[in-house]
């Protein structure tokens, strides 16, 4: 997929909204997810998702789903 200049970040936007609706439909919060910055400027390649810092809770929330998800293999 070529997409050029705001085109690119609005893809990236997009994934990150996404995201933050499929984490939160399982109980998943990530508060600093978002685009990054930096990588937004530059000109080559889509910008970095930044996941961000979750705290213990989060993190074991995400394993949970994570190994429940793979379980259905």
């Amino acid at each position: 997929m070529a997409v050029r200049d705001a085109g690119r970040l609005r893809v990236v936007e997009d994934v990150v909204a996404q995201l933050r609706a499929e984490t939160g439909a399982l109980g998943i919060v990530l508060p600093s997810l978002r685009v990054d910055p930096v990588s937004a400027a530059g000109e080559v390649g889509y910008p970095l998702v930044d996941l961000g810092c979750v705290n213990f809770d989060t993190a074991m929330r995400i394993v949970a789903v994570l190994h429940e998800g793979r379980g259905r293999e």
